[in-house]
């Protein structure tokens, strides 16, 4: 079961983990960190994340759907090189530790 460090907009540190297999966008919405509006689709935004430290190496390449809507974030947030749509990475052993920040929401 995955571990995930995730830095809320206050600074407030949250430990949450997850099953393996499960989008790394869930564990995040049921905390009330994110809002996840599409429920995974890559659609909104609703869920884009910072990744912290080598993290972003680690979490693959993003995926053309999640270039498109991140590229439309741009004019409203920042989006940065480790800037990543939760919904669309999958919890693996791999990301087990996982550190993000919480992007501003829309």
């Amino acid at each position: 079961m995955p571990r995930i460090t995730a830095i809320d907009k206050d600074g407030n540190q949250h430990d949450l983990s997850a099953e393996i297999g499960a989008a790394l966008m869930e564990p995040l919405r049921d905390a009330n960190l994110v809002d996840a509006i599409c429920g995974g689709a890559a659609s909104c935004g609703t869920c884009h994340v910072y990744l912290r430290d080598n993290w972003t190496e680690k979490a693959g390449e993003r995926t053309e759907d999640e270039e498109f809507m991140l590229e439309a974030l741009e004019d409203v947030v920042e989006v940065r090189t480790s800037s990543r749509l939760a919904c669309q990475l999958i919890l693996t052993d791999e990301l087990e530790g996982i550190s993000l920040d919480i992007a501003p929401q829309l």
